[in-house]
């Protein structure tokens, strides 16, 4: 039998991943491979990095977790995008990161166009998080 959780587990442990991240966390958006784990130095070129508003998720409700507020900046440098780093709000302690790919492409951050060029806006449109063990 697979490992199973109540609702009410699931959305304690996605509010307190938020909790423990911050109120205005960093999302860095990156070229190349993602580092081995969250603990490894940040690799390939930083194209853009996005203050998240505080309060940046919604409360935990049927094991999810949405985006809330605008997240947008303007992009540093250019390349196409790859990874992202999510970092507490002194920028100095990844809590997670994994893959971007274009939209539908089933990355754990989708963009609508991975090809970003210095001084474009960069906006995240939608960010969900589903706790496993339903």
């Amino acid at each position: 039998m697979a490992l199973q959780r109540s609702v009410a587990c699931r959305n304690a442990q996605l509010d307190v991943v938020e909790t423990t991240i911050g109120t205005t966390p960093k999302l860095q958006i990156r070229t190349g491979a993602v580092p081995a784990n969250c603990a490894a130095a940040s690799t390939g070129t930083l194209l853009a990095e996005i203050t998240l508003p505080s309060d940046w998720q919604s409360a935990a409700s049927s094991g999810s977790k949405a985006k809330l507020g605008t997240w947008t900046n303007t992009a540093v440098a250019t390349g196409t995008a790859a990874h992202y780093r999510l970092f507490d709000d002194a920028g100095s302690t990844c809590h997670e990161q994994g893959t971007v790919t274009a939209t539908s492409g089933g990355g754990e951050l989708e963009l609508d166009n991975t090809s970003i060029t210095s001084g474009q806006s960069v906006t995240i449109s939608t960010w969900t998080r589903t706790m496993g063990g339903a």
